[in-house]
């Protein structure tokens, strides 16, 4: 399972290298994520699935959605199409093992032990090494590095407080208010910072489709589940293993460069995740 969540993971830049050109990025996710809100609505009712029977349950799981698909997800989308490379993108949301295993003790009470944090630093390096020779920060990049920054911070806080607070829930019920709250929340914010034009293309059905149903459903879904049964720490070393798999699958679909040092941070990312799983 959990290897099959980094693939599934990993082809959401890929997703968005298809999509993106045919419609901004938070028009794009309030289509993506109003499709998705309408199925898992419409299996949730049909297959009678447990809805939350408190209004801070609801809270809870509305608080996640909009930090995990509106906060990381807008974040990544707006900081891609404002010209920060993929590569430099993919790096800034890397620290989030290192984030999460910084805050865990106090917000969950797990330990970090001494193995996980050289586990940690050794992922890091090798998914530094991975991405190097895309990254090419310029001054203009100021406000898309905030808005991966931001990113991190959506992603790491929404996956803690799904493990603290969410793990009772059904994934098909819960997952629906997830992406409907959040849906309403770029309905209010795309009119406002966008054309919300797009175009129809074959290329940009494909990514919506793709991003919507193996992407919003399945890559999510496994990512619950981990976090249900995992510790934090763990679960999040596994983003380690996103950006080379990124680069493996976009040298395999569109010929960019794989080079021996690239190759490299793929054999220590994956060691430094072997490290911190390691029983």
């Amino acid at each position: 399972m959990p290897a099959f969540f980094v693939v599934l993971w990993s082809t959401g830049f890929i997703g968005a290298k298809y999509g993106l050109p045919y419609a901004e990025p938070l028009t794009f996710l309030l289509i993506r994520l109003g499709l998705v809100a309408v199925v898992l609505g419409a299996v949730a009712l049909a297959m009678r699935a447990p809805w939350p029977r408190r209004a801070a349950d609801w809270g809870h799981i509305v608080l996640v959605g909009l930090l995990v698909h509106g906060v990381y997800l807008g974040g990544v989308f707006t900081a891609i199409a404002h010209g920060l490379p993929a590569g430099l993108t993919a790096l800034i949301v890397g620290l989030q093992p290192l984030l999460t295993a910084t805050l865990v003790g106090p917000l969950l009470g797990e330990r970090v032990t001494r193995r996980q944090w050289a586990g940690l630093v050794l992922g890091l390096a090798g998914v530094l090494l991975v991405v190097q020779q895309k990254i090419a920060l310029r001054a203009e990049d100021a406000a898309a590095l905030c808005l991966a920054a931001a990113a991190l911070v959506g992603i790491t806080l929404g996956t803690l407080h799904q493990k603290r607070f969410c793990t009772g829930m059904d994934l098909r019920s819960g997952t629906a208010i997830q992406y409907a709250a959040t849906a309403a929340a770029l309905a209010i914010a795309a009119p406002l910072a966008e054309t919300m034009e797009v175009r129809w293309t074959g290329e940009f059905l494909f990514a919506l489709a793709w991003l919507s149903f193996v992407l919003s459903v399945g890559a999510v879904f496994l990512l619950f589940a981990l976090i249900r049964r995992g510790a934090a720490a763990s679960v999040a070393s596994l983003f380690y293993l996103v950006p080379p798999c990124t680069a493996l699958t976009a040298w395999l679909l569109f010929d960019e460069t794989l080079g021996p040092v690239a190759l490299l941070g793929m054999g220590i990312a994956a060691a430094g995740v072997a490290l911190v799983n390691r029983r």
